[in-house]
């Protein structure tokens, strides 16, 4: 796991409210796998031909991410529109880099993260 557990809560309780608030960064909304709930995550999301990669951060046992996969869709907004995705599956390194544009930074050697999720648009 790339960043440590705990920072998860924080994130999820403090920064990411604020960033929903704010609305500049793309929302992820997805549903829970055991209360049906809609969450709302923000998320650096990569355009990719016919979809989007998200850096996996905390890794894919986040809860953002299982509840994507068990889901099998979710809804991205993104520069004021929204765009419905399926197909979710986690990649390794090789291909989310043979995906991605020149433009994304790749995430510090530190951090380890070695996993994607990549979606497809839902409408193709």
């Amino acid at each position: 796991m790339p960043m440590p557990r705990w920072w998860t809560q924080i994130n999820k309780r403090v920064f990411n409210q604020r960033e929903i608030r704010h609305g500049r960064r793309p929302i992820l909304f997805h549903t829970g796998r055991r209360s049906g709930t809609t969450h709302l995550t923000p998320l650096d999301a990569h355009a990719v031909d016919d979809g989007y990669v998200f850096i996996l951060v905390y890794g894919s046992e986040s809860d953002w991410v299982r509840n994507v996969l068990a889901e099998g869709r979710a809804r991205l907004r993104i520069e004021g529109r929204d765009v419905e995705l399926s197909n979710p599956r986690v990649i390794g390194d090789d291909e989310a880099w043979r995906l991605l544009p020149d433009s994304v930074k790749r995430p510090p050697r530190f951090l380890r993260i070695n996993e994607y999720l990549r979606m497809d648009l839902a409408d193709r």
